[in-house]
């Protein structure tokens, strides 16, 4: 077997030699005229030996762990697109997809992270004309004002310090201050801080002025009762890699019908494009043309995860992320260490996030969290790096017995670290 690679031809064949890596454990390069026989049991050791250690308790804030029957789902057979079963397997998804959304038009998938059905959501409702309203709790509320800027006329930011949460009562005030504002746009639990925005709230105080709501529910959708047409969302955006438990790859979205009007009335609404949300309204039915090839084994890793979510029942699910958080929160404060949110009825059931002491670093007790314990947590992010630590409670990491773990493995660091 010849591969070209770096312009060099090299030989793999069935005998291994330990001379093949280097002392970094990485490939080296090694010419045909002296490559001869190489197996592939080489070559799955050189993987083996690169891997990533995956730890026991990956209680990060996302990707997080997915389910066992997720990862069995992404190893089966992958079908050409257009072939009559998989157009049907992909609308029943869809399907399922609305039935656990709650909601009465088919919802989108798009093929990537969740992060392109956020900016999708900017390029294709927001139009030149648009005055928009960005709350802005934390790091990701913070980064929709760009996307926003670039497509529409003018952005208002209304923002809170990223311990508290965007009160109602303002987003009201800005309103009535500027009733040209069309488009609010809200993270509502922004994982950075740990904090719970108002949603339904604000999704009615929009209602009411006719503003477009568009709603970032990556790391609550799931782990919570929150739903798009309940909180008056015209577009709401969601991942499979949170609360769901399945792997990153694809945006989950709900999406209005007045939504899709106005996208379809913006002349600069992206089409033929891997931003355009338009591109996927009718690919759900079978027969229909795919925009760009579906990720084939993620749709059967998310199927996967929507079985299990309708198995266990969401009211049940709900509960088990809200005591999994809730035995994390009275652990951490029972070590004498605070969270970060201003006060605890801003909380997330999704994500526990509490203040690093003073005199020590975040990365020390992450690490020995890691090393000692074999907990891996996430560090902060941007405005919250080096302040606080965070402990994520989504799908299948949202276990009681995990944050019982989590605490125990906090305190033992705190401990060495003479804290």
């Amino acid at each position: 077997m010849r591969i070209k690679f770096m312009q060099q031809s090299i030989s793999v064949n069935r005998r291994k030699r330990k001379s093949d890596f280097n002392k970094s454990g990485s490939w080296k390069i090694i010419p045909l005229g002296e490559a001869q026989n190489r197996s592939y049991d080489a070559v799955f050791q050189q993987v083996n030996a690169t891997m990533l250690h995956v730890p026991a308790y990956m209680l990060t804030t996302g990707p997080v762990p997915a389910y066992p029957e997720v990862l069995r789902a992404l190893g089966q057979p992958v079908f050409y697109d257009y072939t009559d079963a998989f157009q049907a397997f992909y609308q029943s998804v869809i399907e399922k997809l609305a039935q656990v959304m709650r909601t009465g038009n088919q919802p989108v998938i798009m093929q990537g992270e969740a992060i392109l059905g956020i900016e999708a959501a900017a390029a294709g409702l927001i139009a030149r004309e648009d005055v928009v309203l960005n709350l802005v709790s934390g790091v990701y509320g913070k980064g929709f004002g760009p996307w926003a800027a670039r497509y529409g006329r003018e952005v208002i930011e209304l923002a809170v310090d990223y311990d508290d949460i965007i009160d109602p009562q303002a987003v009201e005030a800005a309103i009535k201050q500027r009733p040209d504002i069309s488009i609010i746009a809200v993270c509502h639990h922004d994982t950075p801080s740990g904090t719970l925005n108002p949603l339904a709230e604000i999704g009615a105080i929009a209602a009411r002025h006719g503003a477009y709501l568009i709603v970032d529910a990556v790391s609550s959708f799931g782990g919570m009762d929150v739903h798009p047409e309940t909180v008056h969302a015209d577009i709401f955006i969601t991942s499979p890699s949170k609360c769901l438990g399945s792997t990153p790859g694809l945006t989950l979205a709900a999406v209005s019908d007045r939504a899709w009007q106005k996208m379809a009335s913006n002349p600069d609404a992206p089409r033929a494009s891997f931003l355009s949300l338009l591109d996927w309204k009718e690919a759900w039915r079978a027969g229909n043309a795919f925009p760009v090839t579906p990720s084939v084994a993620e749709i059967y890793a998310l199927n996967a995860a929507l079985d299990l979510y309708l198995a266990e029942g969401a009211s049940s699910v709900w509960t088990r992320h809200a005591k999994t958080a809730q035995i994390a929160r009275e652990g951490i404060k029972a070590l004498g260490l605070k969270l970060w949110p201003r006060q605890e009825a801003y909380v997330s059931p999704t994500a526990t996030v509490f203040k690093v002491p003073n005199g020590i670093s975040d990365v020390a007790l992450r690490d020995l969290m890691l090393r000692d314990h074999d907990v891996l947590v996430s560090l902060g992010r941007k405005d919250t790096a080096g302040k606080v630590l965070r402990i994520g409670h989504m799908g299948a990491s949202a276990q009681p017995e995990f944050a019982v773990k989590a605490v125990e493995a906090l305190a033992a660091a705190l401990k060495k670290l003479k804290i």
